[in-house]
């Protein structure tokens, strides 16, 4: 039994939950699923499925290996339509990784047109601050802020964010708003615990970076706690711009020290396999970053 076909039984056995409803679904005997399931194991010298009277559940090996079958069966399902002189619509599911505030702000209304554009796709939304490990979590394509990490990600950047200190009007009314860095200690100060290790925020002047150290008067554990708490005048908060761009639009929120902000940060769109990336993560990116480019909050 050659590879793609082990791959293949082994791909549907994921899917079913099982070695019998795969060997329906494939049309051939229980007996000959289990045989390419121990075939494949004894050629990765590894364990892929933990058995049990209730089914088949993935090993931490089954689960990376599970996601990279998957990917190469489509990849050669597409190459093959190509070689057929066949036009390779964007089908299946695709695995996208954004912040909660950018997701929400900036790419949910581009994920809905793309969806209504390619009716064929399936799009799984993750959200979350961490980068993901793209490979080993099986995501196609991940929003990532900041500079790139590794120089062989393959990544199209679609802006900048500004990096700013806001608080509410009516706070800025009862206690002034700070001139310089150094008139933070005189402040309440509202503190996201979750994306800091330190208690300090980052300013710069005239090319040279300084970090100020904090004593925060509010500590929440998400971004989402930190804008809300200095909307409703609990004191100064350290934002991106894609995250108040509307609460500063509608006066919820005045931005200070504009003078001290550091360089804004970049924001790229990382996806898998470069060149060779299927139709569907070519469809995406292609899509969203000419999308996201027109937004004001990501042009600098």
């Amino acid at each position: 039994m050659d590879r793609h076909q082990q791959m293949t039984i082994f791909d549907v056995v994921v899917a079913e939950q099982g070695l019998a409803a795969a060997s329906r679904r494939l049309g051939v005997s229980e007996a000959t699923v289990s045989r390419s399931l121990a075939a494949l194991e004894a050629r990765l010298g590894t364990r892929l499925l933990a058995r049990s009277t209730r089914g088949v559940t993935l090993t931490e090996s089954g689960r990376l290996f599970a996601n990279e079958c998957a990917r190469l069966l489509r990849a050669a399902d597409e190459a093959d339509a190509s070689a057929n002189g066949l036009h390779v619509e964007p089908r299946g599911l695709l695995t996208l990784v954004t912040p909660l505030l950018f997701g929400d702000q900036l790419l949910m209304p581009v994920i809905l047109d793309y969806l209504d554009a390619w009716p064929g796709i399936e799009l799984s939304v993750v959200y979350q601050d961490r980068f993901p490990h793209m490979h080993e979590e099986g995501v196609d394509v991940a929003v990532l802020i900041g500079a790139l990490p590794d120089a062989y990600m393959v990544a199209r950047k679609v802006g900048t964010v500004r990096q700013m200190i806001c608080a509410s009007p009516a706070y800025l009314e009862r206690h002034g708003a700070p001139l310089t860095p150094t008139d933070l200690a005189a402040h309440s100060l509202v503190f996201c615990s979750a994306s800091h290790r330190m208690l300090e925020w980052r300013f710069q002047r005239d090319g040279s970076l300084r970090s100020v150290a904090l004593k925060p008067n509010l500590r929440c554990t998400t971004q989402v706690g930190v804008i809300g708490a200095a909307i409703n005048g609990a004191g100064l908060a350290s934002c991106l711009g894609y995250e108040v761009h509307g609460h500063l639009q509608a006066d919820r929120l005045t931005s200070v020290l504009e003078g001290f902000e550091p360089d804004p940060l970049p924001v790229h769109l990382v996806y898998r396999e470069g060149r060779r990336a299927s139709a569907r993560v070519r469809s995406f990116v292609d899509f969203a970053v000419e999308r996201m480019r027109q937004h004001p909050v990501l042009q600098h």
